[in-house]
């Protein structure tokens, strides 16, 4: 597999760090957990998502099931001098650390790069923090919804009140697993060409940033904030929106290439109207309006099947509980019948091997180094 014999100890907790790792699990690389030995935590001691959420039958979280699978667990007080020293032992053996305390908790406990590039001079050390190891905001707790909050992403979601909305995909999490992973993958192949390690400083802020060129226009442009009117993925444009169904249902258009709007108005007996959505994003009220009285004329399951012989991007509003568990869902069903999100980086050659094995808390620390 790709990464089998890298070693990953991974610090982290909850989403970012630990998905990340899994990723590079299910893909080969040894990953052990190094969760802290705190029993008189609120969570019971160890990685917080033992204890979180849902629960399969057996008790086992959803959540730690699925960014736990195929790791190791090394339990370890890293304030007690005896098994600080055993755990640098351990980080000599490693290729990759990867830590999400917040800046300079590493330090005060001496597992920051320098002290273990000063044993393992090439080791690929990554930190993942909400802003970044400095900068003005560098001291600030946040969690996901802050950093969206603070980013300026929140406020462009909002509701049909006009409020910001809670938004339940993690995406300042992960955006930063992402470019934990990128960056992580980048440092090691540079290391076969060199010998050297690296340092990554990853922010949840700075990487949730850089996934806004749709929308910065006029940011750039001409300094000012995005009009929501105006912009294409929030509704300015006529064949990017949300149109209700005479049930309540909905029917998202997601795609506004000529060849669809094209097919999708001639289906609708209005050519006519192909001309009008050449305007510019934010003018296309004429379409939106006649769009939102047709699709308000039927309900979901005959918009389905008139929109199902149409070339247009189209999809109705679908659960989450749907995409998870239709046919064809990217999900595999262990051998204990838990059910585990696939990995999606999908080689032809070596495929991802996912390891339904979940460690129990601090199982593999006395086999470690």
């Amino acid at each position: 597999m790709k990464l089998d014999g890298i070693r990953v100890l991974d610090l982290s907790a909850f989403l970012p760090g630990p998905h990340a790792s899994m990723m590079m699990a299910d893909h080969g690389a040894e990953v052990i957990m190094v969760e802290p030995d705190n029993g008189s935590d609120t969570y019971g001691g160890g990685e917080p998502t033992r204890y979180m959420g849902a629960r399969y039958q057996d008790g086992t979280s959803v959540w730690f099931a699925n960014i736990a699978r195929g790791k190791k667990s090394y339990r370890v007080n890293l304030k007690d001098p005896d098994k600080h020293a055993r755990f640098m032992t351990l980080a000599k053996t490693a290729d990759v650390v990867i830590e999400a305390f917040r800046p300079g908790v590493v330090k005060r406990l001496g597992v920051d790069y320098a002290a273990i590039k000063a044993i393992k001079p090439d080791i690929v050390y990554c930190s993942i923090s909400a802003f970044g190891q400095d900068g003005r905001y560098r001291d600030k707790p946040a969690h996901d919804l802050v950093v969206q909050a603070m980013a300026g992403t929140a406020d462009l979601t909002r509701g049909m009140d006009g409020s910001p909305a809670l938004t339940p995909m993690p995406s300042a999490d992960m955006t930063a697993s992402l470019f934990a992973l990128s960056g992580i993958l980048m440092a090691l192949y540079r290391r076969e060409q060199t010998g050297q390690g690296d340092y990554l400083d990853i922010s949840m802020y700075d990487s949730l940033l850089s996934w806004v060129p749709n929308v910065t226009g006029s940011i750039f442009a001409e300094d000012r904030q995005p009009d929501r009117g105006e912009m294409r993925s929030f509704g300015g444009n006529a064949f990017v929106n949300i149109y209700r169904t005479s049930d309540d249902g909905h029917i998202v258009l997601g795609g506004s290439e000529p060849k669809f709007v094209s097919n999708l108005l001639t289906a609708l007996g209005r050519p006519d109207l192909i001309e009008a959505m050449k305007k510019p994003v934010g003018q296309q009220d004429t379409v939106k309006n006649f769009l939102t009285v047709t699709f308000l004329s039927k309900p979901q399951v005959e918009w389905e099947i008139k929109l199902g012989g149409i070339d247009c991007c189209w999809s109705t509003v679908r659960t989450l509980h749907t995409a998870l568990t239709e046919e064809g869902a990217p999900v595999t069903i262990a051998p204990d019948g838990k059910r585990h999100i696939d990995n999606p980086i999908r080689f032809r050659e070596e495929p991802a091997q996912l390891s339904f094995d979940l460690p129990e808390f601090g199982a593999h620390t006395k086999e470690l180094p």
